[in-house]
This record gives structure tokens, C-alpha cells and sequence, in this order.
């Protein structure tokens, strides 16, 4: 059996259940210079529940939106900030991955408002040479389009580390990325870039297991984090708009999460976590559920 490598959860969302305050556009990253010992606890009760992957608190840290929150001249300060966090707790637990993240640019699941394809590689470019240091790999999240799945992958690939994509698809119709586009044509185009792995994330579990479904016949290694929200809605796509917009679903309790992973595994996906609202708890059951029985299956030894 294939070892399964876990990952951690949702550390926007855990951010905003640990402090009760309502998010902003930019919350992970005024909490993290707040309180960068709660960017810490979460990364250390990420790896206790058994994620193998922590990855950097850097999802919000592009230019255009530090800049209206007048803390752009703190990018290069907070870019260091999110991976050392990140790498204390891993050296603390002993083991582990540090993935710098690369968030989506223009706003989250729109893949309307992003700088043109050119100039998107350049700001990708700028994220990874801050971080390619302090990581082991990149994961690239929650990409909406074509146009922005090629512009990361044409930067990050060329700092010699691993890089895994997480697209998001459509909530409704998980054969489509966000942007409309059918995943399996955008699946063509990214065979170019020989990414070592793609993996569908921040969108509902049912949409992902419809999406893995055409994942699953790629020469890919796949994977897939699941958000608890109940819908991305239209009035979250506006750039500036905060989850407080957004409602959690009641259902996804641990085990209910733990079962659409099932699914996930049964169609090929290798890498599990969580993205919004999946919590140290999940991955606690993921990790229980997985990482023990795969590895002892196969006598493979955890990172």
C-alpha cells in the first residue's frame, strides 16, 4: 500500500476560533504579528495530531494586500516571520516538512483581479526567493484558473524544491476549476510543468471527490484538503471581503472528514490534510485512520 503523507489544517480559521475576533481580509497576518505564540501553537497541535506538513502562514502576504493596510514594507520581515514559526515548531516536534506557501493573488477562489500572467510569475518569484531557504518544498493554494496555475508553477520551479498545486474546483461542479475551466484541460496544461504533485483543495469534500475523480487518471501524484465551509459565496469573491461572509458547516465532524479522505485514498490521492475549518482535531483523526496503518503496510518509515 502507498504511504499516505498528512497534512496539516486551516490556520486562518483555527486563528480566528483561538482569538474569537472577527477576520479581516488580512487576519492571519495581523494575528501573526500580534500573536505570532498562537501562529506557533497551532503549527505544534498541527504536528501533535500527526501532520507531516506544516505549512507557512504566508497565504495573505502579497504586496496588494499589505499595501492598503499600510504594512507593505513588512513584506520581506513577514515572509521571515511566517517560515521561522513555522520551522521552531517543526524542530520542537522533531521531525517534519516545512511547505512555504504561495497563496492565490488577485483574491481568493476569484481568479478575477490578479496581475496579468507575467506579472503574477514575478510577484510568485519575489515569495519564493524570501522563503526558498526555510522551506522544503512549495505548495502553491487554492489557485482558480489556468492563467494563475501557470504563473506559479513558472516561478516556484525554478528554485530546485518540490512543488505541489492545489487547485480549487467549483463547489457545485467539481470537473471545473473556479474560473470555468474544465479541470481535465487544465490537467493537459500542467503536464509541462512536471509538478511533483496536484492537489485540490479549499473547496466542499463532495466537490473534491468529484474532481479527484479526474485527477485520478493523470500520471500525477494527487492529493486533496477539503474546506468545512457549507458554500464560497458570491459576495466573498469581492476583493477586500473577509470568511466572516462565510458560514461553517455543522457536519463535518472528525470522523464524517475522515471518511470523504476514505474516498479520496480509494481514488488514488497520496497527500491528505485540511484547508478552512478542518482542524487539529481532524487531521488527528486522519492521522489515526492513515498514516499508521499505510505506513505499517509497507514498513515505510514517517518523515
Amino acid at each position: 500500500m502507498t504511504k499516505i503523507t498528512i497534512l496539516d489544517g486551516g490556520m486562518g480559521q483555527e486563528l480566528v476560533h483561538r482569538t474569537g475576533r472577527t477576520p479581516t481580509g488580512l487576519w492571519s497576518c495581523e494575528l501573526m504579528m500580534e500573536r505570532p505564540d498562537l501562529v506557533s501553537a497551532i503549527h505544534d497541535d498541527f504536528f501533535a495530531a500527526g501532520a507531516e506538513v506544516a505549512t507557512v502562514n504566508s497565504y495573505t502576504l502579497h504586496r496588494d494586500r499589505l499595501r492598503p493596510a499600510d504594512l507593505e514594507d513588512q513584506f520581506e520581515q513577514l515572509h521571515h516571520l511566517a517560515c521561522d514559526l513555522a520551522r521552531q515548531s517543526q524542530q520542537a516536534h522533531g521531525s517534519g516538512l516545512i511547505a512555504g506557501c504561495l497563496g492565490p493573488l488577485g483574491w481568493s477562489y476569484s481568479h478575477d483581479g490578479a496581475p496579468s500572467e507575467a506579472a503574477s510569475t514575478a510577484l510568485y518569484e519575489e515569495i519564493c526567493r524570501l522563503q526558498k531557504d526555510k522551506v522544503d518544498l512549495f505548495v502553491i493554494e487554492t489557485i482558480a484558473s489556468l492563467s494563475q496555475a501557470r504563473a506559479s508553477l513558472s516561478a516556484a520551479q525554478q528554485f530546485g524544491k518540490p512543488v505541489w498545486i492545489g487547485l480549487t474546483v467549483d463547489d457545485q461542479n467539481g470537473k471545473e476549476l473556479r474560473s470555468g475551466e474544465p479541470l481535465d484541460v487544465v490537467l493537459k496544461e500542467l503536464e509541462r510543468f512536471e509538478p511533483d504533485a496536484v492537489l485540490l483543495n479549499c473547496s466542499v469534500p463532495e466537490a473534491i471527490t468529484t474532481g479527484l475523480g479526474i485527477l485520478g487518471q493523470s500520471d500525477f501524484r494527487t492529493g486533496a484538503y477539503a474546506n468545512g465551509f457549507t458554500a464560497i459565496k458570491p459576495e466573498f469573491l469581492k476583493k477586500g471581503s473577509s470568511v466572516s461572509k462565510l458560514s461553517a458547516r455543522t457536519d463535518l465532524t472528525p470522523g464524517a472528514y475522515a471518511d470523504h479522505a476514505a474516498t479520496w485514498i480509494d481514488l488514488g490521492a497520496t497527500i491528505i490534510g485540511g484547508c478552512c475549518e478542518v482542524g487539529p482535531r481532524h487531521i488527528a483523526e486522519l492521522s489515526r485512520r492513515f498514516a499508521k496503518a499505510t505506513a505499517s503496510d509497507t514498513g515505510a518509515a514517517h518523515h
